[in-house]
């Protein structure tokens, strides 16, 4: 299963040169969740250093010690913070230094976090640990709203700042083996709109979601059935999944002042497969 993993990442990485327009230049940011070159948040920093912005990096401990986000620090020249981002005081620690580091306030910051202790231990849908469903909900939903309202109190992001957080159209429609894990991107898109316009009002902060298509991470491989899913969904794209970098690409643009106005979008991103019924592709797959 690992191979056939592997084998996609050459089909989804597109052969794009690594030409940068400054589209970030003197920007300051907060990236979570990159854990390895895997990471779609791995592939944001490094797209956001060659555009010219700085930003610190941060995870929680125990995801640091299983990652390479040292590595990492080193090619962007970036500093590590540690932090639990459903921790309140982790982040409140996390602005401040940031900030001190960085020399002002933040214009961009990517939620890339999720974790589902009912997934990983294969349990049905139908037959919760409520207690791993609070810690799914928590890790990986609130912990956006957490960010939004700590930053928020802290007047730590300028006018016109951007968040994007990344989901996954499960929250939407039923994937029976994504378990929980739809539930706490439906609550994660809705946190979006809400904040969204607090944020919006009080600060002019936008705030959005990229639904990406399912891309080869470690978080995801972690889905039961994940490598016939994701040859599914590639058939199921008139234009074929999109990959962790073109994803990259897609979050530098939403920190960029070239979408200023978008906010509270749930911004889908998966070669058009939230709007397809069916295709030949698919259907020939019936015919076999």
């Amino acid at each position: 299963m690992q191979e056939n993993l592997l084998m996609y990442i050459s089909i989804f990485e597109q052969n794009i040169p690594n030409m940068s327009h400054n589209l970030l230049k003197g920007k300051k940011g907060i990236i979570f969740g990159a854990l390895n070159d895997m990471s779609i948040a791995w592939k944001v920093a490094e797209r956001a250093h060659e555009e010219g912005a700085t930003f610190t990096l941060t995870n929680a401990p125990i995801a640091m010690r299983m990652g390479a986000i040292n590595d990492l620090a080193k090619k962007t020249n970036s500093k590590v913070i540690p932090a639990d981002a459903t921790s309140v005081e982790d982040l409140k620690n996390l602005f401040n230094e940031s900030q001190e580091i960085l020399g002002g306030k933040i214009d961009f910051v990517l939620h890339s976090i999720g974790m589902s202790p009912n997934v990983r231990k294969k349990k049905k849908y139908s037959n919760l640990n409520y207690e791993w469903y609070k810690k799914t909900l928590d890790v990986s939903a609130m912990s956006l709203h957490k960010v939004l309202q700590v930053s928020s109190d802290l007047d730590a992001m300028n006018e016109w700042g951007s968040v994007v957080a990344l989901s996954y159209i499960a929250a939407q429609r039923i994937f029976p083996d994504y378990n929980d894990m739809a539930d706490a991107k439906s609550l994660l898109e809705s946190i979006t709109r809400s904040f969204g316009y607090h944020y919006g009002t009080s600060r002019k902060v936008r705030i959005n979601t990229i639904s990406q298509s399912p891309t080869v991470t470690t978080a995801g491989s972690g889905v039961t059935g994940f490598d016939k899913f994701i040859d599914f969904s590639e058939k199921m794209s008139p234009l074929g999944n999109a990959g962790s970098l073109d994803c990259a690409n897609y979050c530098i643009s939403m920190f960029s002042d070239l979408t200023k106005y978008v906010t509270m979008q749930n911004l889908f991103h998966d070669g058009g497969f939230s709007s397809t019924g069916v295709t030949e592709a698919v259907m020939d797959r019936f015919g076999e």
